[in-house]
């Protein structure tokens, strides 16, 4: 019988609606529900998410309490601001030269001063009111959290690994302690892909019993036959 138990390093398939304790729903993996409360993205992905318990790929309070539930759950869990973005610190609202902006910055606008990125306040003649607490510090999040299941083929963990770091879906062929990574057309260009394969081939040798990698990117005769055909025609 499959172990239902959720543990550390598990790779699981969730879906959630996240909101705060006034019901405003701040995110989701529904497609549905983020159109519907202004949330969606035409470049997000929706839908059922993989991710690897204690690994941070959600808050640190949702890692923590997924421990020890089970395949099947479906409810609530409630994590304090100090394990989602953090508490409200008011020292991190600071005072900044309008000469740091581009140009003048509105109320609301967020914004990225050398390596940090803020909120913009209030601007008081040639001076900028900007507040770099994250837009959720201080705020307590509710998960409304269904756990679909336990990943347990090798293949699976591999592809859903590719698409947490580089937002790319990819093939996986298994051969004896080969792991081969088939990547979509295009691949090899996409900066995102290019700086996020190497996340992604880490965690796997961290997390997965393997013992080389290898990256393809594969072509056919007959689809560049296609493209070259496309390309005139343009």
């Amino acid at each position: 019988m499959t172990d239902k138990t959720v543990r550390q390093g598990d790779f699981i398939k969730i879906s959630y609606t996240a909101k705060l304790e006034d019901g405003t729903v701040i995110d989701t993996t529904d497609e549905k529900l983020a159109k519907e409360y202004g949330l969606y993205d035409e470049n997000g992905r929706y839908g059922d998410i993989v991710i690897v318990v204690g690994e941070g790929n959600v808050v640190k309070g949702l890692d923590e309490q997924l421990v020890g539930k089970e395949v099947g759950f479906k409810g609530e869990i409630v994590v304090p601001p100090e394990k989602a973005f953090g508490k409200y610190d008011p020292k991190k609202r600071e005072l900044v030269s309008l000469r740091k902006f581009p140009e003048r910055p509105k109320p609301g606008q967020r914004v990225r001063i050398g390596n940090r990125v803020g909120t913009v306040e209030r601007v008081i003649g040639r001076r900028v009111l900007v507040d770099f607490n994250h837009p959720l510090a201080g705020k307590t999040i509710v998960f409304e959290i269904e756990i679909k299941e336990k990943i347990e083929d090798l293949a699976e963990k591999v592809k859903a690994l590719f698409v947490m770091y580089t937002g790319m879906d990819v093939e996986v062929e298994l051969s004896d302690s080969l792991v081969r990574v088939i990547t979509p057309k295009g691949a090899s260009l996409n900066q995102i892909f290019i700086l996020g394969k190497y996340d992604a081939i880490s965690k796997a040798f961290k997390l997965l019993d393997i013992e080389k990698i290898e990256i393809v990117e594969r072509f056919t005769k007959e689809e560049e036959k296609k493209m070259v055909e496309a390309v005139k025609e343009e």
